[in-house]
């Protein structure tokens, strides 16, 4: 068994299309084909089900491919340990993000990035905290811009900024004309709140919040992202919190509101794991810390 197979093979699990996944690795199919049947023939069970119409990973296929993934990161991190321990310069910088929450911080990281390391190669991965976490845990990610988590094991976070999410209101809402608003002014609205697949940080918050306000029956509407949120309230079938970066937005119809006693902030921070030579560079963890935003 060799490193190139366990790559191919990653290749069509993560793709499970064996065309595209040939495209990627640069392979024939044919050629491609014939490595992943020689992986099955020396395990001795098969790693996909393959019919005309798609491509699956059998029970084996998915346990093969959690091993592979981690012995390739294995392989991936010694070599990036031996070039660090040489001299050798960054080559690459995997940055996985919570988007779209990144959208004021991410372009000026990713500047300061290219200048301190003009050479680099830059690849972004979006994804949620739990995922991003996992990638940087793995070696997929060197750096994640992520919710607040504990420094557990080899992860480290350090907090850079705090997000303000405001009220959200259609033009015509009555509320938008208002100077001020209270809670006691959304106790007749329908509130449109963040519901995604998996409970996320940004979830989980305001599921508590409405529970403290006694807000929490006003959901009649839920989305997975602020996009859709911000969309939903336009449409005038609701308010909901959206972060301030919104107003830009072009050709918004809708304004944000504050509300007398509530100011909802919800933390962003750069993660990496201090086992990883290139996130764990005094320089770039330097670059992170002279984008702290306060407030």
């Amino acid at each position: 068994m060799e490193l190139r197979q366990l790559s191919l093979f990653r290749a069509v699990a993560e793709e499970l299309h064996f065309g595209r996944a040939a495209i990627k690795m640069n392979i024939a199919q044919p050629a491609l084909s014939n490595h992943v049947m020689a992986l099955e023939r020396e395990l001795g069970c098969p790693l996909f089900i393959r019919s005309t119409r798609r491509v699956e990973l059998t029970r084996a296929g998915e346990t093969f491919y959690d091993r592979a993934v981690r012995i390739l990161s294995e392989m991936e991190l010694t070599t990036e340990l031996t070039r660090a321990a040489g001299g050798s310069r960054i080559r690459q910088i995997k940055i996985g993000t919570v988007y779209p929450a990144t959208m004021g911080m991410l372009p000026l990281f990713l500047g300061k990035i290219a200048r301190k390391f003009p050479d680099v190669r830059i690849h972004i991965a979006s994804g949620n905290t739990g995922d991003i976490i996992r990638g940087l845990e793995t070696g997929q990610l060197n750096l994640g811009f992520i919710r607040p988590v504990e420094n557990i094991g080899s992860l480290r976070f350090f907090s850079v900024a705090h997000e303000r999410y405001l009220l959200a209101v259609a033009e015509n809402n009555p509320l938008a004309s208002l100077n001020e608003i209270s809670i006691e002014d959304l106790r007749d609205q329908k509130i449109i709140a963040f519901n995604r697949q998996n409970l996320s940080f940004t979830e989980r918050y305001f599921n508590e919040k409405f529970e403290e306000y006694d807000l929490t029956k006003n959901v009649a509407y839920s989305c997975d992202d602020t996009y859709s949120l911000v969309s939903l309230v336009s449409a005038g079938l609701g308010i909901g919190f959206a972060p301030e970066w919104t107003t830009d937005i072009p050709n918004r119809s809708f304004v944000l509101k504050k509300v007398r006693g509530i100011d909802f902030k919800i933390g962003l921070g750069i993660a990496w794991s201090k086992e990883d030579p290139t996130a764990s560079r005094d320089d770039i963890v330097e670059i992170a810390k002279s984008m702290v935003r306060r407030g």
